[in-house]
């Protein structure tokens, strides 16, 4: 699953409705852009780029084609998962194989639909999710100390490890997650980190379920979700799961001015999307020619051989040099020809870092 976004939420909140709505699976014939649903939770999108509509206008290919990212739709959570209530288990290893957790939470009131719990309340929402998770990491964590400890006996080494486990154990316990842990940055925890893959150790966003007037100005449930947010450091992307099914199947120039009308700029999902893509440490390239105008997806800080091997594992192996337009110069000087007139155009080597939204074409040898 690698590199994947898992939604997750209580019942009720809108997790499903949003993850449809991501997938476009209720208007698939009419969609835009192309998708595909791989599982019944599981879906590959399109990263909304307006740079490739930029770059088709000059060099008007046959096709676009967008960076994709993985969405699980997680098994619904209950109080008790971590002790196996529910799905727990099948909810637990889904979400251990995602790299960003994205909680939708249910931020509007209405008496049609059920809360489970009875009532509306983030924070305590939050609270069940996030608290099934920690306790999940603290058995696993526990079973890790008490091999630490035989090791210790006879290995000095695994000490500095088992100090940290300790210390990590009872910031757990007092109910915090692995990601805000103090020595987060020590070896010694990177390392436990690896081996254990903490569940509260992932990067976190937080999906603020509105109503329609909720999106123009935050309710007190958007504003108590926001305040926890900022105090974890966490991304918090506000959405109507309501208006996202009604965007499902609009052209794009009227669901602009459907948000147009609504105040918003950019829908939740597209935030959801894009917010994603960066928390994934993720970026993208183009190439761009004829038969296709094509964004690349690589991981931030890659290297020119790096970018070029998604293309082909041979164009690393054989990589001679790249030649690389930024796309503010591409735009500005009407494609490849003008650009490399106006001098715009680089000849990049092996030690050159990609940056985002770079042209590229690389030289390799066979």
């Amino acid at each position: 699953m690698g590199l994947a976004i898992g939604l997750v939420g209580l019942p009720n909140v809108g997790k499903s409705t949003t993850f449809n709505a991501l997938t476009k699976a209720q208007n698939a014939e009419a969609a835009n852009y192309p998708f595909c649903t791989i599982e019944p939770n599981k879906a590959v999108v399109p990263v909304p780029d307006k740079r490739l509509h930029e770059l088709a206008k000059i060099v008007n290919p046959e096709r676009i084609q967008y960076s994709t990212l993985d969405f699980v739709d997680i098994a619904g959570l209950v109080k008790g998962a971590s002790q196996g209530e529910g799905l727990g288990n099948k909810f637990l290893s889904n979400i251990r194989e995602t790299e960003v957790i994205l909680q939708i939470v249910r931020c509007f009131e209405d008496e049609n639909i059920v809360h489970n719990e009875g009532s509306i309340d983030p924070l305590r929402d939050v609270e069940i999710i996030e608290g099934e998770l920690i306790l999940a990491d603290i058995e696993v964590l526990a079973n890790r100390i008490e091999r630490l400890k035989k090791q210790a006996k006879a290995d000095k080494s695994a000490k500095g490890a088992l100090e940290i486990a300790e210390e990590l154990l009872e910031f757990l316990g007092e109910g915090n997650l692995a990601r805000n842990f103090e020595k987060a940055d020590t070896d010694e925890y990177k390392q436990l980190a690896r081996e254990v893959r903490f569940l509260t150790d992932k990067e976190i966003m937080y999906g603020a379920n509105t109503d329609e007037e909720g999106l123009l100005e935050d309710n007190e449930y958007v504003k108590a979700l926001r305040e926890h947010a900022e105090k974890n450091n966490c991304e918090l992307i506000k959405l109507c799961a309501k208006v996202e099914e009604e965007l499902i199947g609009l052209e794009e120039d009227e669901a602009k001015e459907f948000l147009d009308e609504l105040g918003v700029e950019e829908s939740g999902l597209e935030q959801i999307i894009h917010k994603g893509f960066d928390k994934l440490g993720l970026m993208s390239y183009f190439t761009a020619g004829v038969k296709e105008v094509r964004s690349w997806t690589i991981r931030q800080n890659s290297t020119a051989p790096k970018a070029a091997a998604v293309i082909h594992n041979d164009f690393e192996k054989g990589f001679i040099r790249a030649e690389v337009i930024a796309y503010e110069d591409f735009i500005e000087f009407g494609g490849e020809a003008g650009a490399k007139e106006a001098g715009k155009m680089r000849l990049e080597g092996k030690e050159y870092i990609v940056q985002d939204g770079d042209v590229m074409h690389f030289r390799f040898n066979v």
